[in-house]
C-alpha cells in the first residue's frame, strides 16, 4: 500500500529489500503468500474447540498465578518434545518470540566478546540480530555436518571462534543431525567440549522431527547436561500451531552460564502473557493427543503439491531430512536467478523467498534456490501451485 491507501502496482519501482523479513512483509500483501514460515492454515476440529474456550482460558489466566501457567506450558511442551531432562532441570526462560531469545544470546556473546561460527545457509534473522550487536560472525557450510564420521574433524578444521551456532532442523534446507541418530549431536558436543566452545542451537523447527518414523528426537538435553558442555538452546512454538502469532519461545542455558543468562533475560522482559501460555498449553496438549496429525497432515498435503507442481520444470524440489514447514527448491536454468524468479512469481501474486538472503556470507550462492512456506490452507496452496507452474512452464526444461 502507498500512503494514500491504494495498492502498489507491479510497474512501480520498489525500494531494495534488505532482509528476508522485509520480503515477508511484502508477501503479506500477496494473494498467495508463501514467504514467511508462520502458520496460516485453518484450525483442525479439536483446535476449533480450543478457540471456543478462549473466554474460559482468559478468565483462568486472570485468576491464576503467572508461575502456574509458565510451569504448565513448559511441562506440556517438553513432554511433547520428549525432553525429560529439560523438564526435570526446570530452568528454561520464556519470552514471546524466538528473536527475543536470540537477542539475549547475542547480548551474552557481545558481553563476553565472543566470536561465532554460524551455519550457512540459515534464516538471515539470526545473522542480523548478532551482527547488529557487533558479534563477529564466520560461516560454517552445512555440508560439514552431513557425514557423521567427519563432523569432528570438519569442525576442528573450520571452527576458530569461541562459539558454534547451529540450527536443527535447519531453515531452509530441513537438514537435521538426527539423520545420524545420536552420533551427529554427540560428535558436535564432543568437539565443543574438547575445544572449549560454547554451543548454541536453535531448535525452532524441532517439532517437525516428532512422530516421524525416519527420525527419532532423543533426549538431547540429557546429552548436553551430562557432557558438561557450555550450551544455549532456543525453542519456539511459532512455526507449529495456527495461533495468529500468539507464541512463546524459550532459552535454556548450561549451569555454568545460567546466572549470566538469567540476568540478561530479566533486563529484557518480565513475563509472557499468562493467557497466551494458557492457550498454547491447550494446543500443545492437543498435538500430544493426536501426535501432531493436524500439523503434519497440512504440511504433507502441501509438500506433495509442491512435488507435483515442480515435476518436469526448471525448479527442483530438494528432499529434506526433517519434514519441516518450508520447501527448498533449486533452479536448474543457466540464466534465471532466484531474484528474477521471485520477481516473476510476485508479479503473479505468488510470493516466495529468494535464496540469496539465506547465504548470509555469500549471497550469490543463494541465487540458485528459493524457499516456499508450506503452513498454508491446502486449497489456497494448491491454487498457488497452479499459478507457479504457469510461470515455470514459460521456461520449459
Amino acid at each position: 500500500m502507498n500512503p494514500h491507501g491504494t495498492m502498489r502496482t507491479t510497474t512501480e519501482p520498489q525500494q531494495e529489500l534488505l532482509d528476508l523479513t522485509q520480503h515477508e512483509i511484502q508477501a503479506l500483501r500477496a494473494t498467495f503468500n508463501l514467504g514467511d514460515a508462520h502458520t496460516h492454515q485453518r484450525q483442525s476440529a479439536s483446535q476449533h474447540r480450543i478457540v471456543g474456550r478462549l473466554p474460559e482460558l482468559w478468565y483462568e489466566a486472570e485468576e491464576g498465578l503467572q508461575a502456574t501457567f509458565e510451569q504448565k506450558f513448559t511441562e506440556a511442551f517438553f513432554r511433547l518434545h520428549r525432553q525429560p531432562t529439560a523438564l526435570a532441570k526446570n530452568k528454561t526462560l520464556l519470552s514471546y518470540a524466538a528473536s527475543i531469545s536470540t537477542m539475549v544470546v547475542g547480548m551474552y556473546l557481545k558481553r563476553r566478546r565472543m566470536a561465532v561460527t554460524l551455519v550457512e545457509p540459515c534464516f538471515d534473522n539470526l545473522y542480523d540480530v548478532l551482527a547488529n550487536m557487533d558479534v563477529p560472525l564466520y560461516p560454517l557450510d552445512e555440508a560439514a555436518l552431513h557425514d557423521p564420521d567427519r563432523i569432528y574433524s570438519e569442525l576442528k578444521r573450520r571452527v576458530r571462534t569461541d562459539a558454534l551456532f547451529l540450527v536443527d532442523p535447519n531453515n531452509p534446507t530441513g537438514f537435521s543431525l538426527l539423520q545420524h541418530g545420536r552420533k551427529g549431536f554427540e560428535e558436535v558436543v564432543r568437539f565443543c567440549k574438547d575445544h572449549h566452545k560454547l554451543l548454541v542451537i536453535d531448535f525452532c523447527f524441532a517439532s517437525f522431527t516428532l512422530f516421524d518414523p525416519e527420525l527419532a528426537r532423543f533426549d538431547i538435553y540429557e546429552l548436553l547436561e551430562s557432557s558438561g558442555v557450555s550450551y544455549l538452546a532456543i525453542e519456539d512454538t511459532g512455526k507449529t500451531w495456527p495461533v495468529q502469532d500468539a507464541k512463546a519461545a524459550m532459552v535454556t542455558a548450561s549451569d555454568d552460564i545460567r546466572e549470566d543468562i538469567y540476568n540478561l533475560h530479566t533486563s529484557v522482559l518480565l513475563n509472557v502473557s499468562p493467557f497466551v501460555l494458557n492457550m498454547l498449553t491447550q494446543y500443545v496438549e492437543d498435538s500430544a493427543a493426536d501426535q501432531l496429525a493436524s500439523v503434519r497432515e497440512v504440511l504433507t498435503a502441501n509438500r506433495d503439491a509442491v512435488r507435483k507442481a515442480l515435476d518436469g520444470t526448471i525448479l527442483e524440489y530438494q528432499e529434506p531430512v526433517a519434514k519441516v514447514s518450508v520447501a527448498w527448491a533449486r533452479i536448474d536454468h543457466p540464466e534465471l536467478t532466484a531474484t528474477e524468479l521471485q520477481r516473476l512469481l510476485s508479479a503473479e501474486q505468488v510470493y516466495v523467498l529468494p535464496g540469496r538472503y539465506f547465504f548470509w556470507s555469500q549471497p550469490g550462492k543463494g541465487e540458485s534456490h528459493v524457499r516456499l512456506a508450506l503452513a498454508r490452507e491446502p486449497e489456497l496452496f494448491a491454487d498457488a501451485m497452479v499459478r507457479m507452474r504457469e510461470v515455470l512452464d514459460r521456461y520449459g526444461r
